[in-house]
């Protein structure tokens, strides 16, 4: 067999393959490379934070708008019959205005002692289950886990790799506390 007709077999024995995988999963496996790696501090809590209790913060920037207009600073100088004499000056002026302000949010987590193997497995079990995580099941806290953690919190409003505590509960990885009345 040549070269020439090697290409064209190798390309068709690999299309069944593609057909195999959501264009979905690899669009969200893709997104994960571009998620930060997780960073946390144990020393980090909001003002009256309960001791003993682990917390997450996302902090969004400001988003700000720069607009240029240009201002008219002498207008033109025409005669009666059109002709212009002087063309009018402009000048540019720039300014900035804050669209939106910076936001900083606090929320509990589950706390590092709670993140074995086992949980992260359950975790990557549970976002899979709900279709927001594809992959295999590592028990690794790996970028693809938390972009998927990521995408099951956005909707609910925290748009943060680190899983929120109320977010373990409704995925039922963690208890949720009943009244003690």
């Amino acid at each position: 067999m040549t070269i020439r007709f090697l290409l064209p077999l190798t390309l068709l024995a690999t299309l069944p393959l593609a057909g195999c995988e959501e264009t979905g999963a690899v669009a969200q496996d893709l997104e994960a490379l571009r998620e930060p790696d997780l960073v946390r501090s144990v020393a980090l809590a909001p003002p009256g934070a309960e001791p003993g209790t682990c917390w997450g913060r996302e902090v969004s920037p400001a988003t700000i708008e720069t607009v240029t207009e240009q201002v008219m600073v002498q207008p033109a100088e025409v005669m009666d019959d059109g002709t212009v004499i002087s063309p009018a000056i402009f000048r540019s002026e720039t300014r900035q205005k804050i669209v939106k302000e910076r936001r900083e949010t606090w929320f509990q987590t589950p706390c590092e002692d709670v993140w074995t193997e086992e949980f992260t497995s359950s975790v990557q079990r549970a976002l899979a289950a709900r279709g927001f995580y594809h992959g295999a099941v590592t028990g690794v806290r790996d970028k693809r886990t938390l972009s998927a953690i990521r995408r099951f919190q956005s909707p609910q409003g925290l748009d943060s790799s680190i899983l929120s505590l109320e977010a373990a509960r409704s995925l039922g990885l963690v208890a949720v506390e009943r009244d003690k009345t």
